[in-house]
């Protein structure tokens, strides 16, 4: 049996989309991802919106694990697009990664009718106590990701805040 999320459980959402930072459209997949967070007891700060920097996103990442998130999730730059780079900014923070996170997330999408899910190039790790994941730019991606990670949070952040392996 998992434990419970902890009541003070925070989580950051960050959205990685040049269009839109530059107001071309709204961010609805980071509003999902906020929202499914919250639905599971997180008190959550953002989705932030950045556009595709590495620089810029390293940094807003840091920050966030510097600020002591348990969890910070991505969307967006995580494609094969030459502005895609979310990924490269995660792995400059991750000190251990968690292939097997990423992996679920890109099985789930394929699995669910979505065949370009394998495409993802997004990472999943852990920067000091705080689980960062990179998830699709697509609504429908960040919501597959986060019905993949749903039932893995409550353990992750016991874990990351060195609760045994009950």
């Amino acid at each position: 049996m998992t434990a419970p999320l902890p009541p003070d459980a925070r989580a950051m959402v960050l959205t990685a989309s040049n269009r839109a930072y530059a107001g071309v459209y709204d961010d609805r997949s980071g509003k999902a991802l906020a929202d499914g967070l919250a639905e599971l007891g997180f008190d959550v700060e953002g989705p932030h919106v950045r556009a595709d920097d590495a620089t810029e996103l390293e940094a807003v990442l840091r920050n966030a694990v510097d600020a002591g998130f348990d969890v910070v999730l991505t969307t967006g730059g995580t494609g094969l697009s030459p502005t895609d780079v979310t990924p490269e900014a995660t792995r400059a923070v991750l000190e251990r990664e968690a292939p097997g996170i990423a992996e679920a997330v890109r099985r789930y999408g394929a699995e669910n009718g979505v065949p370009t899910a394998v495409l993802s190039r997004g990472l999943a790790g852990t920067a000091g106590r705080t689980l960062i994941v990179n998830l699709p730019g697509s609504t429908g991606g960040a919501k597959d990701g986060l019905a993949v990670l749903a039932p893995l949070l409550p353990h992750v952040v016991s874990q990351l805040r060195g609760g045994d392996h009950s």
